[in-house]
């Protein structure tokens, strides 16, 4: 997509002018969650809960029909501008913004479903489509938590709360930063790993070395893990006093329409984690440390309307690199790893193993520091051998 987005510089003023065209589409980001009030509309107007699915069309199949129409930006600010690009308040406005509506989007799909005489099946389609707009607060927290300000620290925990998913700016700011493309790494996938089973290593293992960072960070500080302090329980009580509220007010139906929602939240979480590192790996140097975390071990995506409603997540690789950036400076570098699609087509390949392998395998591959070599490919254990013979006779995956 050709989209210039800066003026030539000033040489006798030694000045860059810049204007930022995506400026207003960066509000959809903070509209994108509320779509799940689409379907509930229509369900309104015309009595047919059919209509409660439709967010699931818009997001995946208008999403990827969106990127591939727009096609990618690979535009970057120009370095001489991104001090004043970061200290415009407009674009921390909007992860401001978008935090209660995380809380009202919850709160309204939950009192629909608690309020109306719904099939079984769209009782749970509801509880579904709010678990995705739920996986977007993760976002939202993620863009938050990797900020020094108090102010995005609490907003951080608070979005968090709205998922369950409270101990994640701990485990992905302390765990999964410092280890990220390497084996130890549960939140990076191996080449050969399907999703369902990264997920039986991604999901407890989060919370696992969450509460172990944090309860040494405490103890460090003469404090129980226990305490107020632990940022943990601090938005895991928000989570008790929201989820806790809808139950009391709409019985035990709304345990089952929490638990999808949880679920699916965590699950959007781990498809993004899953698709953002596969087989990336860094390698150890000879005082057997792992190199510096590189742009090349994050797989990219500079597809238009995917990073507009994600806050330009899939410039994954900048972020690794320099996880303080905000989102609006985000860079694309050329030569990077860069997934074929937007997240939005990116999580339902991945959700059938033997097309996201026959598509992502020969990407891994081929890319410049890979070259073919298993030596610098993060890969599953149990397949290592037969990924070596496969492709070593010319088979796809």
């Amino acid at each position: 997509m050709r989209n210039p987005t800066f003026s030539a510089v000033d040489a006798r003023l030694g000045r860059v002018e810049y204007r930022d065209r995506k400026r207003w589409w960066w509000a959809l980001s903070v509209v994108y969650p509320l779509v799940p009030f689409t379907g509930i509309g229509l369900h309104a107007w015309t009595g047919q809960p059919l209509w409660l699915l439709l967010p699931l069309a818009i997001g995946y199949l208008g999403g990827p029909l969106l990127d591939a129409w727009l096609g990618e930006d690979e535009n970057n600010p120009p370095e001489a501008v991104v001090p004043q690009l970061e200290a415009d308040r407009y674009y921390r406005r909007l992860t401001y913004a978008v935090v209660p509506l995380h809380f009202v989007t919850l709160i309204g799909c939950a009192v629909w479903a608690g309020t109306q005489a719904l099939p079984w099946w769209a009782f749970a389609a509801l509880a579904y489509v709010a678990g995705t707009t739920s996986g977007l607060g993760i976002n939202t927290g993620h863009e938050l938590g990797h900020k020094h300000t108090a102010l995005e620290i609490w907003l951080a925990k608070l979005v968090l709360a709205v998922p369950a998913y409270g101990h994640f700016r701990i485990e992905h700011n302390r765990g999964h930063h410092r280890f990220v493309a390497t084996p130890e790494d549960h939140a990076s996938a191996r080449m050969g790993e399907s999703i369902y089973r990264f997920a039986l290593r991604e999901l407890p293992g989060g919370i696992r070395r969450a509460w172990a960072l944090e309860s040494e960070r405490l103890r460090r500080e003469g404090r129980s893990p226990w305490s107020p302090h632990n940022e943990m329980l601090q938005s895991y009580t928000v989570t008790l006093a929201l989820q806790g509220t809808l139950v009391a007010l709409y019985g035990w139906p709304m345990v089952l329409f929490l638990a999808i929602h949880n679920v699916v939240a965590w699950w959007q979480l781990t498809s993004a984690n899953y698709v953002e590192h596969y087989g990336l790996l860094r390698l150890k140097g000879p005082d057997g440390r792992y190199e510096r975390c590189q742009p090349h071990h994050s797989w990219n995506a500079n597809h238009t309307y995917t990073n507009l409603v994600l806050f330009q997540l899939e410039r994954h690789s900048d972020h690794h690199a320099n996880a303080a950036r905000r989102y609006q400076s985000l860079r694309h570098f050329p030569d990077l790893p860069q997934l074929p699609s937007g997240y939005l087509g990116m999580f339902p390949l991945a959700y059938v193993p033997p097309l996201w392998f026959r598509v992502m395998d020969p990407r891994l591959l081929a890319l410049p520091q890979v070259r073919g070599d298993f030596a610098r490919i993060n890969v599953c254990p149990r397949r290592r051998a037969a990924l070596r013979a496969r492709y070593a006779a010319g088979q796809p995956a």
